[in-house]
C-alpha cells in the first residue's frame, strides 16, 4: 500500500494555501516556492502535455490501422506505442491529486498484463474498466502491449486476427486507447484547476505538497524503477519472473523505457524540464545543496545515477531474455539502483526532514 493517509490526505493536500508556510523551520529560507513552482510547471505539467499528444498520435494511427489492416499501418501503431510508453515514464512518479484518487498509475502500466482478462474483456457486454482492482492489468500500456504484439506467434497472425470480425480485438483496442486518453486528461485537468494551490503548500508538514512531491519521488524510484523493472523480474525476493518485465510481448523495449524512467528520475532532482534543455531551475538539488551549504550528497546521488545508467546502457535490449539467460546482469541493476535509494530515501529526506510516508514491503 503506497499511501498511509488515502482520502483525507488528498482533501488536506488540495486544501493547502501559503499559510501553509508557518512548518517552515526557522532556520530554512529556501525559496520552497520557487522550487515547486519550476518542477509544476516545467517539469510536471509539460510532461503531462507531452504525454497527452503522444497518446493523441496514437489514437490517429490506431484510426488509420483500422482502416487498412497492413503490415505498414500496425509497424505505425507500434511506434506511435513506442512514442507514448516513453512519455509515460516521465510522469509515472506524480502519484498525486487525481491521479491517486482515480488509481491513475495502475490502470496505465501495471504489468504483467492479464491475457485472461483480456480475452473476457473482449466478450463483455457490461464492460467497466473502472469495476474494480482486477480490471487494472487488462487496460494500459501492458495491454496495449499484448495487444499489438502478443496477439499471435507473428505479425500476419496478429493481423489476421484484428481482420476476423468475429472477434472484438480491434473494438478493445480502440477501448483502451480511449481510455487512457480520458484518464490522462482527467488527471491535467486536475493540475490545472489545482496548480496554484500546489506550489503554494510549500511547508515541511505531512499534508503540503513538498511532502508528497518528495515522497511519490522517493517511492517511484525505490518501487516503480528499481522494483518493477528489475528486482521482481530478477527474483531479487523470489523465483526469477521473466514475465514480468515491462514490454515483455515488444520484446526489445525493457531496456529503452528503463532508461528513460532513469532519465526522468534525474532530469527531476536537477530540476530539468524533459521536454526542453534550455529551461532549469530550483530542485531537489538545489535545495539539498542550499541546506548543506556544499553539494556533497546531491553530487554522491548524481553518481548514483550514472553508475545505474552505465550497468542499464551494457545490458541486452530484451529483459526477459536476460532473466533467463544471466540474471546477474540485472541484479547488478537493481545493486546500483539501490545506492540511490538509500542516498534519497535516508539521506535526502532526512536532511530535508521530511517522513517517509508509505511502507516497505520488500524486507531490504
Amino acid at each position: 500500500m503506497k499511501k498511509i493517509l488515502n482520502v483525507l490526505f488528498l482533501t488536506l493536500l488540495f486544501s493547502c494555501t501559503s499559510e501553509d508556510t508557518s512548518s517552515n523551520p526557522e532556520d530554512d529560507d529556501f525559496d520552497r516556492q520557487a522550487m515547486l513552482v519550476n518542477l509544476t510547471d516545467n517539469i510536471i505539467l509539460p510532461s503531462f502535455y507531452d504525454l497527452e499528444e503522444k497518446l493523441n498520435g496514437l489514437k490517429n494511427n490506431l484510426d488509420s490501422f483500422s482502416e487498412k489492416l497492413d503490415l505498414t499501418s500496425l509497424t505505425s501503431l507500434r511506434d506511435s506505442f513506442f512514442e507514448a510508453y516513453r512519455s509515460w515514464q516521465h510522469v509515472e512518479m506524480f502519484n498525486i491529486g487525481k491521479a491517486e484518487e482515480i488509481y491513475y498509475p495502475q490502470k496505465m502500466n501495471i504489468y504483467p498484463s492479464n491475457v485472461s482478462r483480456i480475452h473476457l474483456n473482449m466478450i463483455k457486454v457490461d464492460l467497466d474498466l473502472d469495476s474494480g482492482q482486477n480490471e487494472y492489468s487488462a487496460q494500459g500500456f501492458p495491454a496495449l502491449d499484448y495487444m499489438l504484439f502478443g496477439l499471435g506467434e507473428n505479425d500476419n497472425e496478429i493481423l489476421l486476427t484484428y481482420s476476423n470480425q468475429n472477434n472484438n480485438s480491434l473494438a478493445y483496442l480502440k477501448i483502451l486507447v480511449n481510455k487512457m486518453i480520458s484518464n490522462t486528461s482527467t488527471v491535467i485537468e486536475d493540475w490545472k484547476i489545482n496548480r496554484t494551490e500546489f506550489v503554494n503548500s510549500f511547508g515541511n508538514n505531512s499534508s503540503s505538497s513538498l511532502n508528497m512531491l518528495v515522497n511519490d519521488y522517493v517511492y517511484y524510484y525505490e518501487k516503480g524503477l528499481r522494483t518493477n523493472k528489475f528486482g521482481i523480474p530478477a527474483g531479487r525476493w523470489a523465483l526469477k519472473r521473466p514475465q514480468n518485465v515491462e514490454a515483455f510481448y515488444a520484446k526489445n523495449l525493457s531496456k529503452i523505457l528503463a532508461i528513460e524512467a532513469l532519465k526522468a528520475c534525474n532530469n527531476f532532482f536537477i530540476g530539468k524540464c524533459n521536454i526542453s534543455n534550455n529551461i532549469k531551475g530550483e530542485s531537489f538539488k538545489s535545495y539539498l545543496d542550499f541546506l548543506e551549504g556544499q553539494n556533497l550528497l546531491s553530487n554522491s546521488i548524481l553518481d548514483a545515477f550514472r553508475s545505474a545508467n552505465t550497468k542499464m546502457q551494457s545490458l541486452d535490449d530484451n529483459f526477459s531474455a536476460i532473466v533467463e539467460n544471466d540474471n546477474l546482469k540485472l541484479l547488478e541493476v537493481f545493486q546500483e539502483l539501490q545506492e540511490g535509494v538509500v542516498l534519497l530515501k535516508t539521506d535526502m529526506i532526512s536532511m530535508m526532514d521530511i517522513s517517509v510516508d508509505y511502507m516497505d514491503a520488500d524486507g531490504d
